[in-house]
């Protein structure tokens, strides 16, 4: 038996394909072991209300204690039918959804689930619309309707991406009796129907979470009890690791202990490699009195990054340069950035700001979230910039949660911060980070672009779209929202002794727990 094993996930073929191992050493055996799984992570949980939040770590949380019409089985694009018994658009037009609960589901606690729980649930979301909600998904739902278990979803416009929209955490369906209509709900209880119940939450430590016994979906298996553990930066999640206090790892490991693991074996250690889309963004301020308002000022800073300095410097050769909005992997995918700015240039930059008679240095607020990779990245993006004698760059580390609300309130010039897809379409890179009140809340608009994005939502033939993908890229390299930096595939690390742990991830945004079993 082979102690070492690397698991290549490829999620656009739909396939997954092992190299190196037989398929019985993943498979769990048959004796009886009780103990939870320990996972750990560096993604915390904004909020366990699922109309609070629109990051990966509350994501990975909703997946499993709560459901959603629809789900992605590992591996594939299309969603499925998970909280819905049937689902699909009402006649060829694209603007009406209908879906057909189970007559099966009820909520953890045992309360039957209707339809008006799926309605209650889109409609608070959209009502309480806080500062890092999810609502910004859903520009087109204009109603929801609900009689008995069948859900009619109204939109305001074509949207083929829809349904893949439903399948994400901002779908999860809660409990109306016991989730207020206009205010997130507080404390650390949770009534969802998914295939695990939250049995103990500590926030920013630990989670404990059970099979539901009352879970009737997609998932055919139910899981073993795991435990979740948080910690706040990657160098702790590592030591975490070699000390053996955690059997998975998931996002993120330092780049330095990742590069090593791809240099040579370790023993009795799996790493999964999915080709996934994280993403990377330095996201700009536009809104008045920001160092960042002035399009040139925006185009400048692009016009200097040295994405490679940053991808073999502070990441350690574990992420790729990326030059446009949309990842490579993903339909539409263009080089905009590196076809207008192709090589990093102080020339370009001084050109720029002197015809907009802007004054330099321009002096500007960095903001990124607490960790020593971030601030390493922060640290390279200062020196790049400041080297031009064009910038001064203040620098700001924050922990997570108050950056998310410090960038949402306007509180920095610019701010780093990654992105995973929502769903597999490249509408997920787009709509929600440059379209009109986008997640980012970085005061950017453009006409063009909405319009861009309302065209490609028109298609249920996604290739159609590819053309005005590539429209929107090219605005976004001349507008400079924001500037994308790199791109990474997605690593999972788990000891020998659990099985499972190549499908916890594939990029859709689900963390698949109940996947995770002992061999």
């Amino acid at each position: 038996m082979r102690s070492t094993v690397r698991l290549r996930v490829l999620v656009t073929c739909g396939v997954v394909l092992a190299a190196g191992i037989g398929g019985w050493q993943l498979l769990p055996s048959d004796d009886v072991r009780t103990d939870p799984i320990t996972v750990g992570t560096t993604d915390e949980v904004t909020s366990l209300d699922p109309a609070g939040a629109y990051d990966a770590g509350s994501w990975a949380m909703y997946s499993n204690v709560y459901q959603s019409l629809l789900t992605f089985k590992p591996g594939f694009t299309t969603p499925v039918p998970d909280a819905a018994e049937s689902c699909g658009f009402v006649g060829t037009r694209l603007t009406v959804y209908q879906c057909t609960l189970r007559d099966d589901l009820s909520f953890a606690s045992g309360r039957k689930i209707t339809g008006d729980d799926v309605r209650y649930s889109f409609e608070r979301m959209l009502a309480i619309k806080t500062d890092v909600g999810p609502q910004p998904l859903f520009p087109t739902l204009k109603k929801v309707a609900a009689d008995g278990q069948k859900v009619t979803f109204h939109l305001s416009g074509r949207d083929a991406t829809f349904p893949l929209k439903l399948a994400t955490g901002a779908g999860s369906i809660v409990d109306r009796t016991t989730y207020p209509a206009r205010a997130l709900r507080g404390g650390n209880a949770v009534d969802g129907s998914g295939p695990y119940v939250l049995k103990d939450y500590r926030p920013g430590v630990s989670a404990r979470l059970e099979p539901n016994p009352r879970y009737r979906g997609a998932i055919a298996k139910a899981g073993r009890t795991v435990v979740v553990k948080y910690f706040k930066e990657s160098e702790q999640l590592a030591e975490a690791w070699k000390k053996k206090q955690v059997e998975v790892t998931h996002r993120q490991m330092p780049p330095a202990f990742i590069n090593a693991m791809e240099q040579g074996p370790q023993q009795g250690v799996r790493v999964t490699e999915a080709a996934s889309a994280e993403t990377r963004n330095l996201n700009f301020n536009v809104r008045p009195g920001s160092a960042m308002a002035k399009k040139a000022v925006r185009q400048a800073v692009a016009a200097v990054i040295d994405r490679p300095a940053i991808t073999t410097g502070p990441y350690k050769g574990t992420v790729e340069p990326l030059y446009s909005l949309i990842p490579q992997g993903f339909l539409g995918h263009s080089t905009s950035f590196y076809d207008r700015y192709p090589e990093p240039s102080t020339d370009t930059a001084k050109k720029l700001l002197k015809d907009a008679d802007v004054e330099t240095p321009v002096k500007f607020t960095l903001g990124h979230r607490e960790d020593v990779t971030y601030a390493a990245e922060a640290a390279e993006l200062k020196k790049q910039l400041e080297e031009t004698g064009l910038f001064e760059v203040e620098v700001r580390s924050v922990a997570w949660q108050s950056f998310q609300k410090k960038y949402a309130a306007g509180e920095f010039d610019a701010y780093t911060v990654g992105w995973l897809p929502d769903f597999p379409d490249s509408d997920s890179f787009t709509a929600p980070l440059v379209g009109k009140d986008n997640t980012l809340h970085n005061g950017f608009s453009s006409p063009v672009i909405d319009a861009l994005i309302t065209a490609t939502q028109q298609y249920g033939d996604r290739a159609r779209a590819v053309a005005d993908f590539k429209s929107i890229q090219a605005e976004v390299a001349k507008e400079v929202p924001l500037v994308p930096l790199w791109q990474k595939k997605d690593y999972v690390l788990s000891t020998e002794a659990v099985a499972g742990s190549q499908y916890l991830s594939d990029g859709t945004g689900i963390w698949r727990l109940w996947e995770l079993s002992w061999i």
